[in-house]
């Protein structure tokens, strides 16, 4: 988890936190509120809601130098058979209690650390040990992170055996210094090598992940990036600013050494590389449908986990520092190792911290989200909420009117392509007076 304050940034790329992923911001969340998570199980779900699961798989070849996620690079297979143990017990304890109420996933999502990092035994028997207890036969979504290293054809058959439609592919970059550089753990050779196997099986879809402005990286190579993932033709493409977060090997690097400038682009370059790959693949026949994501296809290509997440639907997160949602109420799982598996070894739950949010705070939240996917329906909240977001949120919105990041009119907020790019650095204009400049973890 990020421990910096969550703070406007300069032209530089300074350490701390930019990308917003929750409201009310983390640093809010307490382990003294933890009961309301048991409370929060303990009720039947709300009416229409969505059920949704996330699976973290913290194992890990290497560590990258920016990553901020709770992954283990020492675990041995016993230690592994372990945690997935834990996982499944976890898993045991939520699908005996109240807020299930005969609900079945409509997404599941494996991430990391790298969920391919497992075997394919070890995956099947978590497979089949989660299918006993919360079938997703009707889920829409079943996501999957590979690290391209880690995959085999026989891995691969194995992931589309068991159901999953999305195949996400951490990529990154293509070129084997600035890989090495930023701490990544596969090779160039590997990403054509694993996404052709990909494009063999025949997935649904395939995602690729691509950084923006990371340690190395130049206009050049940037385009060059941008050219191979056009030519690989990918049913969508995410693409991420270059952050650098507290607790992450770089940012202790940039202290032990006294540097506040990071080793990496500064925003506007991101910024504009960015809008350069988003161009490009406007041009290959893709369409941008949110600031970090361009689809080949919108009218068969969806993301369930982030679509029903961000309007509110409940979600059970298994594993290490894993998040939930459920019926109002976040919370996060402990974020030690051994105080994870032990308490779900004693039959406990591993909550660590919790908030529920009022009213006006779960509006905001979805209204930020929201507004990254480029477009905010004023209809959506009347009726969810009963609040003219344009009436609510007026001083701000005329101000990135103004500024010729958004545009008004009677039905919708509509993003230009400026305030997409950066939208994260203007969400905080929404925030609360309580939660601006907080520390955002």
């Amino acid at each position: 988890m990020n421990e910096g304050t969550h703070t406007l940034p300069t032209d530089e790329t300074t350490a701390g936190s930019y990308f917003v992923s929750n409201y009310p911001p983390y640093s809010f969340w307490d382990s003294e509120q933890a009961a309301q998570a048991e409370a929060a199980l303990d009720r039947l779900p709300r009416p229409g809601a969505p059920l949704g699961v996330y699976v973290h798989i913290p194992f890990c070849r290497k560590r990258c130098h920016f990553c901020y996620f709770k992954v283990y690079t020492d675990k041995d297979s016993g230690e592994i058979e372990r945690y997935l143990d834990a996982v499944l017990r976890e898993l045991t304890l939520y699908s005996e209690r109240r807020f299930i109420g005969g609900r079945k996933p409509s997404f599941v999502y494996f991430g990391g650390g790298t969920p391919s990092y497992i075997s394919t035994r070890q995956l099947g028997r978590l497979v089949d040990g989660m299918k006993r207890l919360l079938p997703w036969d009707e889920a829409e979504e079943v996501t999957f992170e590979c690290e391209p290293g880690t995959i085999t054809e026989r891995k691969l058959e194995a992931l589309r055996s068991i159901g999953v439609t999305r195949l996400s592919l951490g990529i990154e970059n293509f070129d084997d210094q600035i890989l090495e550089a930023n701490g990544r753990a596969h090779g160039s050779r590997e990403i054509d090598r694993s996404y052709q196997f990909a494009r063999s099986i025949g997935f649904p879809q395939i995602n690729i992940d691509l950084i923006a402005g990371m340690v190395g990286e130049t206009e050049e190579n940037w385009n060059e990036c941008v050219r191979r993932t056009v030519h690989l033709a990918p049913d969508s493409v995410t693409i991420y600013q270059m952050e650098v977060p507290h607790n992450t090997t770089m940012s202790r690097e940039m202290r032990i050494l006294g540097q506040t400038v990071a080793p990496v682009a500064d925003w506007p370059t991101k910024r504009r590389w960015v809008d350069y790959a988003f161009s490009e693949l406007e041009k290959a026949g893709y369409s941008v449908t949110s600031a970090y994501t361009a689809v080949r296809d919108p009218g068969k290509t969806r993301f369930m986990y982030r679509d029903l997440l961000w309007t509110g639907a409940d979600m059970a997160g298994l594993g290490v520092a894993s998040f939930s949602h459920v019926n109002g109420t976040h919370f996060q799982n402990e974020h030690d190792w051994d105080r994870y598996i032990e308490k779900l070894e004693r039959g406990e739950l591993p909550i660590y911290r919790a908030l529920t949010p009022n009213q006006e705070e779960i509006m905001i939240r979805e209204f930020i989200l929201q507004m990254k996917l480029g477009r905010v329906r004023r209809s959506y909240f009347q009726q969810k909420f009963g609040v003219d977001v344009r009436e609510r949120f007026a001083r701000s919105l005329q101000e990135l009117e103004q500024q010729g990041f958004i545009k008004l009119d009677s039905e919708s907020l509509r993003l230009s392509r400026d305030g997409l790019l950066q939208v994260d650095r203007l969400l905080h204009s929404f925030f609360l007076p309580q939660h601006r400049g907080a520390r955002y973890s």
